[in-house]
C-alpha cells in the first residue's frame, strides 16, 4: 500500500489489518513518481493487490506547481498500474470530485463526461486514466474526505470551531457528498474480496448536502448553537476554481451489493467517536 500514513491510507491499513497481510508505505518509504523503485517495491512485496492513498492534495499550490501535482497524480499513477500489470495484480487508486467542472444540477455519475477547471483536477484525472493501464483496477472517486486519527479535515475546522464558540464560514451553495474514511476503507475491502466489475466507482456517503448543511448537522450532534457565516462560492477567492456542485452518485456501488451510509449516520458516528 502506497501512502500509508495519510488520512484515507491509515483508515484502509486499520480496516485491512487482521483481513490481509498488509505491506504499509509512506511517502518517505516510496515515491511512487519514481518508476524504478515503484517495480522494486512491487517486486519485492509480490502483492496480490496494490492500493494507492498517495497523493498530491494541494489544490490551490497546483496551480503554481503543476509538474509536482502531475508527478505524484498522474505518472506515480501510471507507474503503479504497469507494477500491476507485470505483477498479475489488482490496483485500487482514489479519485476526486474534482475532475468534474460543478456545473451540474444533480449528483455526477461515473458515465458523465469529466471537465477539469484546475491543475489537481486535470492531475487527477489523468491518474484515473493511467489507472486503467493495469488490466484489473478499481478507480474510487471520493469527495470531501474526513475523518481519520489526525483531526485537519473541514468537517474538523467546522467541528473545532463550533465547540470553541467561534465564527464559522461555510459555504451555502456548495453541494457535496461527502466521504468518512472508515466508509470508504470498508467499500474498499469489500471491492477486493467481493471482485464486481472492474472500473470506475464514486465512493461516497448517500446523500447530498451543502457545507452549511454540514456545520448545522455537526451543531446539532454537539448539542451547540452555532456562530455561522454564510458565504457563497463565488464571493470567496480562491487561487484554483472549486467546483460549486460537486455531488457525486454512488448508485453503481450500490447495484454493486456495496451500501454506503448517510452522510448524515457517518458524521453522527465520528462525532460520537471524536467527543
Amino acid at each position: 500500500m502506497a501512502g500509508a500514513a495519510g488520512q484515507l491510507g491509515g483508515a484502509v491499513v486499520r480496516r485491512f489489518t487482521g483481513a490481509a497481510e498488509i505491506v504499509a508505505m509512506s511517502r518517505q518509504d516510496l515515491d511512487i513518481s519514481v518508476e524504478a523503485d515503484v517495480l522494486h517495491a512491487v517486486r519485492d512485496a509480490s502483492p496480490d493487490v496494490i492500493v494507492n492513498c498517495s497523493a498530491y492534495n494541494a489544490v490551490d499550490q497546483a496551480e503554481d506547481e503543476p509538474l509536482a501535482a502531475l508527478q505524484a497524480n498522474a505518472f506515480g499513477v501510471l507507474a503503479l498500474a504497469r507494477a500491476a500489470r507485470q505483477q498479475g495484480a489488482l490496483l485500487v487508486h482514489y479519485g476526486t470530485d474534482f475532475v468534474f467542472d460543478g456545473v451540474a444540477a444533480s449528483p455526477y455519475r461515473e458515465t458523465d463526461e469529466a471537465r477539469p477547471a484546475s491543475n489537481y483536477g486535470l492531475s487527477k484525472l489523468l491518474g484515473e486514466w493511467f489507472a486503467a493501464d493495469a488490466p484489473a483496477h478499481y478507480v474510487l472517486r471520493v469527495e470531501s474526505l474526513f475523518g481519520g486519527e489526525r483531526p485537519r479535515s473541514s468537517v474538523d475546522r467546522i467541528l473545532e470551531g463550533i465547540r470553541g464558540g467561534a465564527v464559522v464560514r461555510v459555504f451555502v451553495d456548495r453541494a457535496v457528498t461527502p466521504s468518512y474514511v472508515d466508509d470508504v476503507a470498508d467499500a474498499t475491502l469489500r471491492l477486493i474480496e467481493e471482485r464486481p466489475e472492474h472500473g470506475l466507482y464514486h465512493c461516497v456517503n448517500s446523500g447530498v448536502t451543502t457545507w452549511l448543511g454540514i456545520a448545522e448537522e455537526a451543531a446539532r450532534l454537539l448539542g451547540r448553537e452555532p456562530s455561522l457565516e454564510r458565504v457563497s462560492v463565488d464571493a470567496v477567492q480562491l487561487r484554483a476554481r472549486r467546483p460549486k456542485y460537486c455531488a457525486l452518485s454512488n448508485d453503481k456501488l450500490r447495484r454493486a451489493g456495496i451500501v454506503m451510509p448517510s452522510w448524515q449516520d457517518a458524521l453522527g458516528r465520528y462525532v460520537a467517536r471524536v467527543g
